[in-house]
């Protein structure tokens, strides 16, 4: 092996320790913060109900790490999960028999998207924030006019349970889906030739083309992935919620997206993965409920929430430069 190739893997592998051990200690401080001002918020069942939302946010982010990685950005993730949380909604109708009907269309949704997005960045050479922002606002009009502006329909049983019930009254179902996500997700990262591509891509482009990969397979393959995941997370949403609505995916784009940088993935990609997100989707959903608890109003979480990302990514870029 190259001697400067091997260095370069050394650094690396490094640079992902730090992130990891920087992310996980600041969610190992952030938590018995969180206690002390609202005492029982590390209480079992309130822990359970921050892993269930966190699992959303996670399943979203799968699509999201994978896309950053290869130093793209998926903003249309928002205007997907609402459109497949309407359509979902619509074709289940309360009935477990119209739920493999809704799971294709939702696949269906999410692989057209996903294919739309990778061939505008491919084939017209659209850079992907201004690529998925475009489709965003396509997908949230097709959506409008497909409900009319008034969703309808109810989750079917099985869908309820996937996203509320809980094994024994205890853990609840949608953490163990996510736990079994996780472990595909970092195992293709971390141990397929498609992951080590993704790497790859991210870390040099050129490089990736010159090695053999097929730059415009991945590149579709990344984003369809993204837009499969946000399909998937807004029929998950319709069990949590029992119906759809027009604002489902509204806060999933901007924290999908810190949930990846936080946890250590860098914005130009190469650098980073999923281990580290998971516990960047964790301190998002703890961020939004303390703010909710201490009773800070919309407007004032939203700056706040804006601030703290900022802080965390600088303090994260800090720690990277030393």
């Amino acid at each position: 092996m190259n001697p400067l190739h091997s260095e370069k893997l050394t650094f690396l592998k490094q640079e992902k320790i730090r992130s990891l051990l920087f992310v996980y200690g600041f969610l190992a401080v952030l938590l018995p913060l969180a206690q002390i001002i609202s005492p029982g918020f590390m209480s079992f069942s309130h822990m359970d109900n921050v892993l269930r939302q966190a699992a959303f946010l996670g399943i979203v982010a799968i699509g999201q790490t994978f896309v950053i990685l290869t130093g793209g950005i998926d903003l249309s993730a928002a205007s997907i999960i609402t459109f497949s949380n309407i359509v979902s909604a619509q074709i289940m109708f309360g009935q477990d028999g119209n739920v493999p009907r809704a799971f294709a269309a939702i696949l269906a949704i999410g692989l057209a998207i996903g294919l739309l997005n990778g061939a505008g960045i491919l084939f017209f050479r659209i850079s992907p924030m201004i690529m998925t922002l475009a489709m965003s606002g396509v997908i949230r009009g097709i959506a409008l006019i497909y409900s009319k502006g008034a969703p309808k329909g109810e989750t079917a049983p099985f869908i309820q349970f996937l996203s509320t019930g809980k094994i024994g009254g205890v853990i609840s179902v949608l953490i163990i889906f996510w736990v079994v996500l996780s472990v595909i997700t970092i195992f293709v990262l971390r141990k397929t030739i498609f992951g080590r591509s993704i790497y790859i891509m991210g870390t040099n482009a050129l490089a990736a083309r010159y090695s053999g990969i097929n730059i415009p397979l991945m590149t579709m393959a990344v984003y369809i992935a993204a837009a499969l995941m946000s399909s998937l997370t807004g029929m998950l949403i319709v069990g949590y919620t029992k119906s759809s609505y027009i604002s489902a995916g509204d806060p999933y784009t901007m924290n999908s997206i810190a949930a990846v940088v936080i946890g250590g993935t860098s914005i130009m990609g190469g650098i980073g993965g999923y281990a580290g997100t998971i516990a960047g989707s964790i301190i998002m959903v703890v961020i939004v409920s303390l703010l909710t608890i201490v009773r800070i109003p919309e407007s004032g979480r939203l700056i706040v929430q804006g601030v703290l990302i900022i802080l965390l990514v600088l303090l994260y870029s800090r720690q990277k430069s030393k």
